[in-house]
């Protein structure tokens, strides 16, 4: 009776460490990356101890001007117990040592106390983006909903939305975008590209027209066209049984008929920000009942296992053309699939998907 009631703490414990571990991995991972992304180019082939110069100079110039001065003291210090003097450290260097040691875990602390500043900011940023996305999928008649996201890091880059129509007009309107980059940078234009979706979205419902629209828009926030966005815009008419809709250089959609057969809706133009002048193209096509539509991100094909092989675009046709039933069903079982497949290894990028199982019965 005691090593039965015993067992769940002890698989609860290790969940929690390995919740942390992983947590740690990723952590480490973002901060090493964006350190790397600092090197100049041809850093990574250059010899190891050029390499190891190249990181240390970029911690370096990420400290303070105030912080730098206090490394370099603590440094010298050292050096001077160490190397000056010509033998181990006496009575007589102890106090530099000490005074070094001092000046190191200060400025660990002030580091600490920053990193504690900045994590409750990502963490209230991450509250933030989740209060920006729809927690639970709308009752529309005719339709079945389910979406699920999970970030790379604390804030995400993938957007998804399902936009109810205006007063008296029956189609709805299904979004997945996806920012590139990771982070906070990606998180904040996110957030202005659903500003100014929700804000277009109101008066326009032509998806080919919505998107000549939040190209200008996405273009202006882009740099120059650096910070581009993936995008899939769907309007769906439930009388005349209707899809049409503009894939801006995003992922093929996937559309599973009733029959089993699936079909790929292409890109139909280039990511929204890429190209000042770009055009973009509604392509139209029939909704049968019992079809199901898969919209996703490049996070969810691109995962890689342990091994680095990636889930591939092919995997994922093979999952969707089973007839798994419901859209909430075939969500559960993609993010089931997928953790079968990558088991331990670190999540690199964010993955999101947006399901939607199209009813056998006509709305009313």
């Amino acid at each position: 009776m005691s090593s039965a009631a015993s067992s769940p703490p002890q698989q609860s414990f290790t969940h929690v460490v390995k919740g942390y571990w992983n947590d740690f991995r990723r952590e480490a991972r973002y901060s090493f990356e964006s350190v790397i992304a600092e090197l100049p180019s041809g850093a990574a082939d250059a010899p190891l101890v050029r390499r190891l110069w190249y990181f240390a100079r970029a911690m370096f110039y990420r400290l303070t001007p105030a912080r730098r001065a206090v490394l370099l003291i603590a440094l010298a210090f050292l050096v001077s117990c160490f190397f000056i003097s010509g033998e181990a450290p006496d009575s007589g260097t102890a106090p530099r040592a000490v005074f070094a040691a001092l000046c190191l875990l200060m400025l660990l602390g002030l580091e600490l106390a920053d990193r504690v500043a900045l994590k409750r900011d990502l963490e209230l940023a991450r509250r933030i983006q989740s209060w920006l996305l729809p927690q639970t999928p709308p009752q529309i008649p005719g339709l079945e909903i389910a979406f699920a996201s999970r970030p790379a890091n604390t804030v995400a880059g993938d957007y998804y939305d399902v936009l109810s129509p205006p007063a008296g007009l029956p189609a709805t309107l299904f979004v997945l975008a996806d920012v590139a980059g990771k982070g906070i940078p990606a998180g904040l234009l996110t957030a202005c590209f659903r500003s100014c979706l929700n804000t277009l979205a109101e008066s326009i419902q032509d998806p080919g027209l919505l998107a000549e629209r939040l190209r200008k828009f996405c273009f202006a926030d882009s740099n120059g066209g650096r910070h581009f966005t993936t995008a899939f815009l769907a309007r769906y008419d439930p009388g005349a049984r209707n899809l049409s809709y503009v894939s801006a250089g995003h992922n093929p959609a996937l559309l599973r008929r009733a029959s089993g057969e699936l079909t790929q809706l292409p890109a139909t133009g280039v990511p929204f920000g890429a190209f000042r002048d770009a055009t973009y193209e509604m392509a139209n096509i029939s909704i049968e009942p019992g079809d199901l539509l898969l919209v996703y991100s490049d996070g969810i094909i691109e995962a890689s296992n342990e091994a680095g092989d990636e889930f591939t675009f092919d995997r994922l046709c093979a999952f969707t053309g089973r007839p798994l039933g419901s859209a909430d069903n075939y969500q559960k079982q993609l993010f089931r699939f997928l953790d079968d497949f990558t088991g331990k290894a670190p999540q690199h990028d964010d993955m999101t998907c947006l399901i939607v199982q199209f009813s056998a019965t006509q709305p009313a």
